[in-house]
């Protein structure tokens, strides 16, 4: 069923009005909603790993900022069951979709690498309970090995935490066309 449910999104989230409307109504950031969503691209989100092994994010779309192709990449995981590691897979994803743009000789043009925003969009029965940090599944360790413990943070978007009431007046794309 998850595998059905997995399919729909991916379908759904190909939209890119459906990738804006997911951003302006669930995500409160003025620079975000301040980006011109008409130039937002999908791309590959299927990577070979250093040890060949192949890993496939759900969706990564690109959009422009300030009119020039910095990238902002939107890396979008659909879930519907609760993972405790997902901070580690979002940090895996990221680690392999930076690799790929490193490759593909897609980095900023100063060879700095283009910021992603890790989104998780989640729509399981039960409550979400697993960290959106993935330094919290490390304990705190004394002294000095605690500043190199890898921090990298994800946002949650649970539709279990949204009334009927509260989607239905926000913005959709039926409403803007």
């Amino acid at each position: 069923m998850s595998k059905i449910h997995d399919s729909s999104y991916k379908f759904l989230f190909s939209n890119p009005e459906l990738v804006r409307d997911l951003i302006m109504g669930f995500i409160p950031d003025d620079w975000l909603h301040s980006l011109d969503y008409s130039t937002l691209e999908k791309v590959p989100g299927s990577y070979i790993s250093e040890d060949f092994k192949q890993r496939e994010d759900d969706i990564v779309w690109r959009v422009k900022v300030g009119g020039a192709w910095v990238y902002l990449y939107l890396l979008l995981e659909f879930q519907s069951s609760v993972d405790k590691y997902m901070a580690l897979r979002m940090m895996v994803y990221i680690g392999l979709l930076y690799q790929d743009l490193i490759k593909r000789k897609e980095v900023l043009a100063d060879g700095r690498l283009p910021p992603i925003l890790p989104i998780v969009l989640y729509n399981g029965k039960q409550r979400w309970t697993s960290v959106t940090d993935v330094a919290e599944l490390i304990p705190v360790v004394p002294g000095l090995v605690e500043q190199f413990k890898p921090r990298l943070k994800y946002l949650l978007i649970d539709e279990n935490t949204y009334s009927d009431t509260e989607l239905a007046s926000l913005r959709n794309a039926h409403e803007i066309t």
